[in-house]
């Protein structure tokens, strides 16, 4: 009689780790995408630079996107980067490179407190940009601090419950 007991955990165990979840919709990874670019800043162009992103890659208007300027590569093959914006405080001023985006394209542009004209090859040339793009969701629900960390909590244990 106390094997019975047993005997339903080990049936229920086996057939609900069986069990899969629903598909996502198609597409989306659930990862980030990264990919890099680069820009060349002069009159012609305005100073700015307009990425558009890989048809491979899906863009949500809600995705969170971020963009990255290569500063420095160290001890030959470690790059350095620093996240957009970025200011810099030069001799003529101060220079700033920045971005916007939409989910079809980043646009990427100089603008400074002086005239870019001024700016030596190293601020314009072969610049080189890391662009990375984040899923993210719109929130949708009105939850407070409480039961937000609460369903955070559920959330967690609930994965913890599926891993094991």
């Amino acid at each position: 009689m106390k094997k019975l007991p047993l005997l339903f955990t080990l049936c229920a165990f086996v057939l609900l780790s069986s069990c899969t979840g629903p598909v996502g919709p198609p597409g989306y990874s659930g990862l980030g995408q990264v990919f890099e670019a680069t820009a060349n800043f002069n009159p012609g162009n305005s100073y700015s630079r307009l990425v558009t992103f890989p048809s491979d890659i899906v863009v949500y208007e809600s995705d969170v996107v971020l963009v990255y300027l290569l500063e420095d590569v160290v001890d030959g093959n470690i790059d350095v980067w620093s996240q957009l914006p970025q200011t810099y405080f030069l001799n003529q001023g101060i220079l700033l490179y920045t971005f916007d985006h939409t989910y079809i394209d980043v646009n990427i542009f100089l603008d400074a407190n002086f005239n870019l004209n001024t700016l030596g090859v190293e601020y314009t040339d072969n610049q080189i940009f890391r662009i990375a793009i984040l899923p993210a969701e719109y929130a949708n629900s009105n939850l407070s601090m409480n039961e937000l960390m609460n369903k955070i909590q559920l959330e967690a244990s609930d994965i913890q419950l599926l891993s094991n």
